[in-house]
Protein backbone atom coordinates (compact mmCIF):
# COMPACT_ATOMS: atom_id res chain seq x y z
CA UNK A 1 0.00 0.00 0.00
CA UNK A 2 1.28 3.36 -0.70
CA UNK A 3 1.92 5.44 1.90
CA UNK A 4 0.47 9.00 1.23
CA UNK A 5 2.84 11.82 0.47
CA UNK A 6 1.85 13.87 3.71
CA UNK A 7 2.11 10.79 6.46
CA UNK A 8 3.84 12.68 9.01
CA UNK A 9 1.05 15.07 9.12
CA UNK A 10 -2.31 12.50 9.87
CA UNK A 11 -4.77 15.61 10.13
CA UNK A 12 -4.72 15.56 6.36
CA UNK A 13 -4.54 13.14 3.23
CA UNK A 14 -2.81 13.43 0.14
CA UNK A 15 -5.12 15.35 -2.00
CA UNK A 16 -5.46 18.10 0.81
CA UNK A 17 -1.81 18.23 1.04
CA UNK A 18 -1.53 18.66 -2.22
CA UNK A 19 -3.60 21.67 -2.68
CA UNK A 20 -2.12 23.18 0.18
CA UNK A 21 1.37 22.92 -1.35
CA UNK A 22 0.07 24.12 -4.94
CA UNK A 23 -0.96 27.13 -2.90
CA UNK A 24 2.31 27.45 -0.88
CA UNK A 25 0.82 27.00 2.65
CA UNK A 26 1.58 23.23 3.06
CA UNK A 27 4.32 24.15 5.85
CA UNK A 28 2.19 26.16 8.47
CA UNK A 29 -1.06 23.64 7.99
CA UNK A 30 1.08 20.78 8.81
CA UNK A 31 1.58 21.96 12.26
CA UNK A 32 -2.34 23.60 12.90
CA UNK A 33 -4.09 20.73 11.42
CA UNK A 34 -2.72 18.14 13.98
CA UNK A 35 -4.46 21.50 16.63
CA UNK A 36 -7.48 21.76 14.81
CA UNK A 37 -8.46 18.80 13.14
CA UNK A 38 -9.40 16.11 16.68
CA UNK A 39 -10.66 12.55 16.49
CA UNK A 40 -13.23 13.89 19.25
CA UNK A 41 -15.95 16.57 19.78
CA UNK A 42 -14.90 19.07 22.37
CA UNK A 43 -17.84 20.07 24.68
CA UNK A 44 -18.81 23.37 22.73
CA UNK A 45 -19.31 21.34 20.18
CA UNK A 46 -21.50 18.89 21.31
CA UNK A 47 -23.70 21.52 22.89
CA UNK A 48 -23.72 23.37 19.45
CA UNK A 49 -24.88 20.48 17.82
CA UNK A 50 -27.88 19.70 20.44
CA UNK A 51 -29.43 22.91 19.63
CA UNK A 52 -29.99 22.97 15.79
CA UNK A 53 -33.03 21.93 14.20
CA UNK A 54 -31.53 20.63 10.99
CA UNK A 55 -27.76 19.52 10.04
CA UNK A 56 -26.14 18.84 6.67
CA UNK A 57 -25.03 15.60 5.65
CA UNK A 58 -23.04 13.92 3.32
CA UNK A 59 -22.68 10.54 2.23
CA UNK A 60 -21.38 7.75 -0.30
CA UNK A 61 -23.64 5.59 -2.81
CA UNK A 62 -22.49 2.25 -3.88
CA UNK A 63 -21.23 3.70 -7.36
CA UNK A 64 -18.99 6.08 -5.40
CA UNK A 65 -21.00 9.15 -5.55
CA UNK A 66 -20.93 11.94 -2.72
CA UNK A 67 -24.64 13.10 -2.08
CA UNK A 68 -25.10 16.27 0.55
CA UNK A 69 -28.84 16.15 2.10
CA UNK A 70 -30.38 17.82 5.45
CA UNK A 71 -32.11 16.41 8.58
CA UNK A 72 -34.27 17.93 10.32
CA UNK A 73 -36.11 17.39 13.54
CA UNK A 74 -37.03 19.97 16.73
CA UNK A 75 -33.44 20.88 18.48
CA UNK A 76 -32.19 18.28 20.56
CA UNK A 77 -32.47 15.39 18.15
CA UNK A 78 -28.45 15.50 18.10
CA UNK A 79 -27.32 13.77 21.10
CA UNK A 80 -23.72 13.40 22.13
CA UNK A 81 -23.47 10.35 24.76
CA UNK A 82 -19.83 10.67 24.41
CA UNK A 83 -17.07 13.18 22.67
CA UNK A 84 -16.32 10.26 20.27
CA UNK A 85 -20.36 9.49 19.84
CA UNK A 86 -23.18 11.13 17.99
CA UNK A 87 -26.98 9.84 18.26
CA UNK A 88 -29.39 11.17 15.38
CA UNK A 89 -33.12 10.99 16.09
CA UNK A 90 -33.80 11.72 12.46
CA UNK A 91 -33.83 9.53 9.17
CA UNK A 92 -33.95 10.82 5.66
CA UNK A 93 -37.62 10.73 3.47
CA UNK A 94 -37.64 8.22 0.74
CA UNK A 95 -36.26 10.79 -1.79
CA UNK A 96 -33.06 11.66 -0.50
CA UNK A 97 -29.81 10.26 -1.42
CA UNK A 98 -29.46 9.60 2.27
CA UNK A 99 -32.36 6.69 2.63
CA UNK A 100 -29.53 5.09 0.33
CA UNK A 101 -26.61 5.59 1.53
CA UNK A 102 -27.88 5.63 5.59
CA UNK A 103 -25.79 1.76 6.49
CA UNK A 104 -23.49 0.36 9.04
CA UNK A 105 -19.94 0.81 8.53
CA UNK A 106 -20.45 3.23 5.94
CA UNK A 107 -19.09 7.14 6.31
CA UNK A 108 -20.95 10.01 6.65
CA UNK A 109 -20.22 13.68 7.64
CA UNK A 110 -22.15 15.83 9.56
CA UNK A 111 -22.15 19.80 8.70
CA UNK A 112 -23.86 21.43 11.67
CA UNK A 113 -24.46 25.27 11.08
CA UNK A 114 -26.35 28.11 12.25
CA UNK A 115 -26.69 31.20 9.94
CA UNK A 116 -27.92 33.41 11.89
CA UNK A 117 -25.18 33.37 14.15
CA UNK A 118 -23.12 32.37 11.02
CA UNK A 119 -21.41 29.36 13.52
CA UNK A 120 -20.39 25.75 11.96
CA UNK A 121 -19.16 22.48 13.41
CA UNK A 122 -17.67 19.73 10.96
CA UNK A 123 -17.87 16.04 12.45
CA UNK A 124 -16.85 13.36 9.73
CA UNK A 125 -17.19 9.70 11.22
CA UNK A 126 -18.75 6.05 10.53
CA UNK A 127 -22.32 4.97 11.21
CA UNK A 128 -22.57 2.27 13.81
CA UNK A 129 -25.86 1.63 13.87
CA UNK A 130 -29.36 2.37 13.05
CA UNK A 131 -32.79 1.65 15.40
CA UNK A 132 -35.83 2.85 14.95
CA UNK A 133 -35.87 6.37 14.11
CA UNK A 134 -32.36 6.93 14.79
CA UNK A 135 -28.85 6.35 13.73
CA UNK A 136 -25.69 6.57 16.07
CA UNK A 137 -21.63 7.77 14.33
CA UNK A 138 -18.33 7.17 15.43
CA UNK A 139 -16.43 10.58 15.21
CA UNK A 140 -13.61 10.08 13.39
CA UNK A 141 -12.68 13.83 12.57
CA UNK A 142 -14.10 17.23 14.14
CA UNK A 143 -13.49 20.75 13.66
CA UNK A 144 -14.73 24.20 13.72
CA UNK A 145 -14.87 26.20 11.00
CA UNK A 146 -14.82 30.21 10.48
CA UNK A 147 -17.97 32.54 9.85
CA UNK A 148 -16.75 33.39 6.77
CA UNK A 149 -19.26 33.85 3.79
CA UNK A 150 -22.24 32.72 5.58
CA UNK A 151 -25.19 34.10 4.87
CA UNK A 152 -27.11 35.41 8.05
CA UNK A 153 -30.98 34.53 7.94
CA UNK A 154 -33.03 33.72 10.57
CA UNK A 155 -35.15 30.26 10.82
CA UNK A 156 -38.93 30.11 11.06
CA UNK A 157 -41.58 27.43 11.63
CA UNK A 158 -44.46 27.56 8.65
CA UNK A 159 -47.78 26.11 10.13
CA UNK A 160 -48.57 23.67 7.54
CA UNK A 161 -46.43 21.65 5.37
CA UNK A 162 -48.82 20.15 2.44
CA UNK A 163 -46.98 19.83 0.36
CA UNK A 164 -43.87 17.64 1.63
CA UNK A 165 -41.87 15.18 0.36
CA UNK A 166 -43.17 15.86 -3.96
CA UNK A 167 -40.67 14.77 -6.01
CA UNK A 168 -40.93 16.99 -9.08
CA UNK A 169 -37.76 15.74 -11.09
CA UNK A 170 -35.43 13.28 -11.48
CA UNK A 171 -33.25 13.61 -14.15
CA UNK A 172 -29.56 13.81 -16.18
CA UNK A 173 -29.94 17.28 -16.62
CA UNK A 174 -30.91 20.49 -15.24
CA UNK A 175 -34.35 21.83 -16.41
CA UNK A 176 -35.45 25.99 -15.93
CA UNK A 177 -36.78 25.07 -12.31
CA UNK A 178 -33.66 23.81 -11.32
CA UNK A 179 -31.34 26.72 -13.00
CA UNK A 180 -33.65 29.37 -11.33
CA UNK A 181 -32.92 27.68 -7.89
CA UNK A 182 -29.09 27.45 -8.89
CA UNK A 183 -28.62 31.16 -10.28
CA UNK A 184 -30.53 33.14 -7.57
CA UNK A 185 -28.89 31.04 -4.38
CA UNK A 186 -26.31 32.49 -2.38
CA UNK A 187 -25.55 29.00 -0.40
CA UNK A 188 -25.07 25.75 -1.13
CA UNK A 189 -23.41 22.64 0.66
CA UNK A 190 -21.05 20.69 -0.91
CA UNK A 191 -20.69 16.59 0.11
CA UNK A 192 -17.02 15.28 -1.28
CA UNK A 193 -15.30 11.91 -0.15
CA UNK A 194 -12.00 10.37 0.05
CA UNK A 195 -11.72 6.27 -0.99
CA UNK A 196 -12.17 4.71 1.98
CA UNK A 197 -10.52 1.27 1.39
CA UNK A 198 -6.85 2.62 1.23
CA UNK A 199 -6.89 3.54 4.69
CA UNK A 200 -9.08 1.70 6.16
CA UNK A 201 -9.43 2.83 9.79
CA UNK A 202 -7.18 5.92 9.57
CA UNK A 203 -9.34 9.13 10.36
CA UNK A 204 -7.67 10.25 7.22
CA UNK A 205 -10.66 9.02 4.78
CA UNK A 206 -14.19 8.76 4.21
CA UNK A 207 -16.69 12.09 3.88
CA UNK A 208 -17.20 15.31 4.10
CA UNK A 209 -19.46 18.21 4.07
CA UNK A 210 -19.22 21.69 3.58
CA UNK A 211 -20.53 25.19 2.76
CA UNK A 212 -20.02 27.38 -0.19
CA UNK A 213 -21.68 31.22 0.15
CA UNK A 214 -21.43 34.23 -2.21
CA UNK A 215 -24.00 37.06 -3.58
CA UNK A 216 -26.72 35.78 -5.39
CA UNK A 217 -26.10 34.06 -8.69
CA UNK A 218 -22.39 33.14 -7.63
CA UNK A 219 -23.16 29.77 -9.28
CA UNK A 220 -23.40 30.08 -13.18
CA UNK A 221 -25.14 27.97 -15.07
CA UNK A 222 -23.59 26.90 -18.76
CA UNK A 223 -25.88 24.90 -20.83
CA UNK A 224 -28.20 22.65 -19.25
CA UNK A 225 -24.96 20.22 -17.26
CA UNK A 226 -22.47 22.24 -16.07
CA UNK A 227 -22.10 24.78 -13.29
CA UNK A 228 -19.28 27.14 -12.47
CA UNK A 229 -18.43 28.33 -8.78
CA UNK A 230 -15.73 30.81 -7.68
CA UNK A 231 -13.65 29.32 -4.44
CA UNK A 232 -12.66 32.02 -2.20
CA UNK A 233 -10.13 32.16 0.52
CA UNK A 234 -11.08 30.22 3.30
CA UNK A 235 -9.16 28.13 6.92
CA UNK A 236 -6.80 26.85 3.65
CA UNK A 237 -7.55 22.85 4.88
CA UNK A 238 -8.80 22.56 1.42
CA UNK A 239 -10.81 19.22 2.94
CA UNK A 240 -13.00 19.48 -0.19
CA UNK A 241 -10.39 20.85 -2.88
CA UNK A 242 -8.42 17.74 -1.38
CA UNK A 243 -11.08 15.21 -1.91
CA UNK A 244 -11.86 16.31 -5.18
CA UNK A 245 -8.01 15.81 -6.05
CA UNK A 246 -8.13 12.26 -5.61
CA UNK A 247 -12.12 11.77 -6.23
CA UNK A 248 -13.61 14.18 -8.91
CA UNK A 249 -16.83 13.18 -7.89
CA UNK A 250 -19.29 15.51 -5.55
CA UNK A 251 -22.68 16.02 -4.23
CA UNK A 252 -24.39 19.46 -4.15
CA UNK A 253 -27.28 20.82 -2.15
CA UNK A 254 -29.21 23.35 -2.79
CA UNK A 255 -31.87 24.55 -0.22
CA UNK A 256 -34.96 26.80 -1.43
CA UNK A 257 -34.92 28.87 2.28
CA UNK A 258 -38.28 30.59 1.46
CA UNK A 259 -40.31 27.41 0.27
CA UNK A 260 -38.48 24.43 1.52
CA UNK A 261 -38.16 22.69 -2.09
CA UNK A 262 -34.83 21.14 -2.27
CA UNK A 263 -32.25 20.58 -5.78
CA UNK A 264 -29.88 17.69 -4.89
CA UNK A 265 -27.25 17.49 -7.41
CA UNK A 266 -24.64 14.35 -8.44
CA UNK A 267 -21.73 15.80 -9.99
CA UNK A 268 -18.13 15.18 -11.76
CA UNK A 269 -16.05 17.83 -10.16
CA UNK A 270 -13.10 19.63 -11.48
CA UNK A 271 -10.61 22.17 -9.65
CA UNK A 272 -9.82 24.86 -12.37
CA UNK A 273 -5.87 26.30 -11.68
CA UNK A 274 -6.24 29.55 -14.12
CA UNK A 275 -8.20 31.08 -16.89
CA UNK A 276 -10.38 33.70 -18.48
CA UNK A 277 -13.25 32.65 -16.07
CA UNK A 278 -11.29 32.79 -13.14
CA UNK A 279 -10.19 36.15 -14.22
CA UNK A 280 -13.40 37.25 -14.49
CA UNK A 281 -14.53 36.78 -10.85
CA UNK A 282 -13.04 39.50 -8.84
CA UNK A 283 -12.32 37.82 -5.46
CA UNK A 284 -11.90 33.95 -6.62
CA UNK A 285 -8.77 32.30 -5.90
CA UNK A 286 -10.05 28.89 -8.29
CA UNK A 287 -13.34 28.02 -9.98
CA UNK A 288 -14.50 24.45 -9.59
CA UNK A 289 -16.58 23.25 -12.81
CA UNK A 290 -19.23 20.86 -12.09
CA UNK A 291 -20.80 18.45 -14.44
CA UNK A 292 -24.00 16.97 -13.92
CA UNK A 293 -24.85 13.41 -13.68
CA UNK A 294 -28.13 13.34 -12.16
CA UNK A 295 -30.97 15.77 -10.71
CA UNK A 296 -33.07 15.03 -8.09
CA UNK A 297 -35.65 18.43 -7.37
CA UNK A 298 -38.17 17.70 -4.13
CA UNK A 299 -40.73 20.67 -3.51
CA UNK A 300 -41.69 21.69 -0.17
CA UNK A 301 -38.99 19.02 1.37
CA UNK A 302 -38.30 20.98 4.40
CA UNK A 303 -40.65 21.89 7.74
CA UNK A 304 -38.33 25.14 7.75
CA UNK A 305 -38.32 28.29 6.24
CA UNK A 306 -36.30 31.30 6.59
CA UNK A 307 -36.54 35.04 6.78
CA UNK A 308 -34.62 37.32 4.37
CA UNK A 309 -30.70 36.98 4.20
CA UNK A 310 -27.75 39.45 5.30
CA UNK A 311 -25.10 38.89 3.25
CA UNK A 312 -21.92 38.21 4.84
CA UNK A 313 -19.69 41.28 5.24
CA UNK A 314 -17.00 38.65 3.74
CA UNK A 315 -18.33 39.09 0.47
CA UNK A 316 -17.37 42.77 -0.31
CA UNK A 317 -14.43 42.14 -1.87
CA UNK A 318 -15.72 39.53 -4.12
CA UNK A 319 -17.64 40.52 -7.75
CA UNK A 320 -19.81 38.86 -9.88
CA UNK A 321 -20.19 37.23 -13.38
CA UNK A 322 -20.64 38.85 -16.28
CA UNK A 323 -22.55 37.62 -19.15
CA UNK A 324 -23.38 34.36 -17.33
CA UNK A 325 -26.36 32.38 -18.36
Amino acid sequence: MNQPACAASPAFHEGECAVQERVGVREQLAAIGQRAILDFMPEQHREFLRQLPFVIAGSVDSAGQPWASVLTNPPGFIESPSPRQLAVRALPQAFDPLKETLLPGKPIALLGIEPHSRRRNRVNGVITEITGESFAVQVRQSFGNCPKYIQARKLQYPAVNNAAGKVVQRAEQLNEAAKKIILGADTFFIATSYPVAEYAGENRHGADASHRGGRPGFVRVEGNDTLLVPDFTGNFYFNTLGNIAIHPRAGLLFIDFDTGGLLYLAVDAEIVWQGKALAAFAGAQRLLRFRVREVRHVEAALPLRWGAASLSPFLEATGSWQGGS
